[in-house]
């Protein structure tokens, strides 16, 4: 019998009140212990810190520690619910932090949907911490922001609906690729969904060496025609090189890799037989994908992943933020650059031996203890070649 999760969940939130704490890392027992914690002697650590700002990574939590930020406007499949609703989520997100990489986090819920507001809010609090993850902000809206504190701050910024997305998508292609004997530079790929992920995902393939990408969207296939923001426009620049019109049905007549981070349903079997022969299928819509896996391999999928837990190849962002945080603080780094990115993906990928490929083996277990480190090293050595880190 299936587990209710939905209820399991409220209980868990209710008994506990949520799912984080703050714990001191200091004892504080005796007078001594006070007057070392607190005052007089936590003068000395703000006397130094005052003198040279850059101590507070050697006094302070700082170095290790990340916001979780959200204006609650695009909250897993629920959408603009709001930032108090949002929170469950950002509690979540810091609890993984803590699991898988030891990175200490906090949930930050604003309540505005002002670009430069949230920006300014972001900026104003940024001495407390190492590093800023941006979840669950809709689109285009979410693409200003991160490029606006990326120009402000000189801490990693990284929108992980975004990039942890793209980064783990990659890594389940590159191995993909491998299974099917076919090279990223000849592939024809189809993506649906526009918004903040597919975007991230678009850019990060073409980074990668993909040349044939095509993007669609409620529309169909997004052209100049059908672009509706500046962000869909910009696409359209280096998507869709012949410039074609039509259904999603017709993007997908021989393509090689369909990768949904759309809705529902919107692929059919026929859909699915009418690509190039052993296709790979990424349907991620959660909780129901654009096609369910059993009809996709019925109709003829090589391969497919998806972001549920209860089938193979799960593609699960837990596998990229807390390594990419992990290495990005280590290093103190400024950014986190799409070199970065690659070397991230690569890592996840590299995990699984060529010789234990197989369709349903592409990508590592969400509990798979080597990969926050792994990601972590890769990330951490970018930053050091790409000179932005400063430990």
């Amino acid at each position: 019998m299936a587990k209710d999760f939905n209820s399991l969940s409220l209980e868990l939130h209710e008994k506990n009140h949520g799912k984080i704490e703050v714990v001191s890392k200091a004892s504080v027992k005796t007078r001594d212990d006070l007057s070392t914690v607190y005052t007089p002697g936590v003068a000395e650590p703000c006397r130094r810190i005052a003198a040279n700002p850059e101590d507070v990574y050697r006094y302070t939590a700082k170095r290790n520690l990340v916001a979780v930020v959200t204006d609650g406007t695009a909250v897993l499949g629920l959408g603009d619910i709001g930032p108090k609703a949002g929170m469950p989520v950002m509690e979540g997100k810091c609890v993984l932090f803590k699991q898988f990489a030891d990175v200490d986090a906090f949930p930050i819920c604003l309540d505005t949907k002002d670009v430069d507001e949230i920006v300014d809010t972001i900026c104003r609090i940024a001495p407390t911490f190492g590093g800023i993850n941006l979840e669950d902000i809709s689109a285009p809206r979410c693409f200003e922001i991160e490029e606006k504190l990326k120009e402000r701050l000189d801490i990693p910024v990284f929108h992980d609906d975004q990039h942890g997305t793209a980064i783990v998508l990659l890594a389940a292609l590159i191995n993909a690729l491998k299974v099917v004997n076919k090279k990223a530079e000849d592939i024809r790929v189809v993506i649906s969904g526009a918004g903040s992920a597919g975007t991230a995902i678009g850019k990060l393939l073409l980074k990668y060496g993909i040349r044939h990408l095509t993007f669609c969207d409620r529309s169909g296939i997004l052209s100049r025609r059908t672009a509706f923001n500046d962000a869909q426009l910009a696409l359209c620049d280096v998507t869709n090189l012949e410039d074609k019109d039509g259904t999603i049905g017709d993007a997908l007549r021989g393509a090689d890799v369909f990768i949904g981070v759309s809705a529902p349903g919107i692929v059919t079997e026929d859909m699915i037989r009418s690509m190039a022969a052993d296709p790979i299928v990424f349907p991620m819509a959660n909780p129901t994908p654009e096609i369910m896996p059993e009809l996709a391999k019925a109709a003829g999928a090589r391969i497919i992943g998806t972001g549920r837990s209860d089938y193979p190849n799960q593609i699960n962002n837990v596998l990229v933020f807390p390594g990419v945080f992990r290495g990005a603080l280590d290093v103190r780094a400024e950014g986190i650059t799409e070199n970065m990115k690659l070397s991230a993906a690569k890592a996840i990928a590299s995990l699984i031996p060529d010789e234990e490929l197989n369709e349903e083996n592409i990508i590592p277990d969400v509990f798979d203890p080597r990969v926050a480190p792994a990601v972590a090293k890769e990330v951490a050595e970018e930053a050091r070649r790409a000179g932005i880190a400063h430990a």
